[in-house]
């Protein structure tokens, strides 16, 4: 499903990625931990085609995302790959029904199929009662969960999450790690998840531990 070979990545002299090996299976759900500064985000940044390796393939269902141009990049990120982010990034003007409908909207679906797709997670997610609230009027773990909607909303493979329970109380976390295992059985998507949160690398399915731009 998501395998990469020999990606390293620098920024100006600072070698962030130094060689990554890595095969994430169909289905699995896998927890990349380390220090600050080892290399996870970059590494996630780079699956997610937000950015290029410096040297190295990135395939995800066997297309290698590093011989795209940039318009194609886009595409296929749109349609296969879902984010999850520590800071939700919902636009605050629009409703949760709204901000789950974007990525569809960009994918030209049509209103009324991107709505009824957006209301069937958001009823799933419990939050069918808050169609018409804006982030604003969301506590911390409703915002996580249409930001989770979002992720979902074009059906992707893949959902990578960046620091997902960052900012959640002990409740929220335990409710967001558990969703995560019931989307897998729900949808047969594939996560990978940077994180520091203990709990919930030890609920994955596997730990890859990062050390100075390396897999340990």
């Amino acid at each position: 499903m998501i395998k990469t070979i020999n990606v390293k990545k620098s920024f100006g002299t600072l070698e962030v990625l130094k060689g990554i090996d890595l095969h994430i299976k169909k289905g699995e759900i896998v927890s990349i931990v380390g220090a600050s500064g080892a290399g996870k985000t970059t590494l996630l940044q780079i699956i997610g085609t937000l950015s290029r390796p410096d040297i190295g393939d990135v395939f995800i269902n066997d297309v290698n995302i590093s011989s795209l141009s940039q318009v194609e990049i886009s595409r296929f990120r749109n349609q296969n790959i879902g984010f999850v982010f520590q800071f939700h990034h919902l636009l605050p003007e629009f409703t949760a029904l709204e901000n789950v409908c974007i990525p569809a909207f960009i994918s030209k679906k049509n209103k009324k199929e991107a709505e009824a797709r957006a209301r069937e997670i958001l009823d799933f997610l419990n939050l069918s009662g808050r169609l018409e609230h804006k982030p604003s009027e969301l506590s911390g773990g409703e915002q996580q969960r249409v930001a989770v909607a979002r992720a979902l909303i074009n059906s992707p493979a893949v959902i990578l999450a960046d620091e997902p329970s960052g900012n959640l109380d002990s409740k929220n976390k335990e409710e967001l790690h558990n969703l995560f295992f019931s989307l897998r059985e729900k949808f047969n998507q594939t996560f990978a998840i940077v994180t520091h949160d203990e709990s919930l690398a030890n609920l994955s399915d596997r730990i890859i531990r990062m050390k100075d731009g390396l897999i340990e």
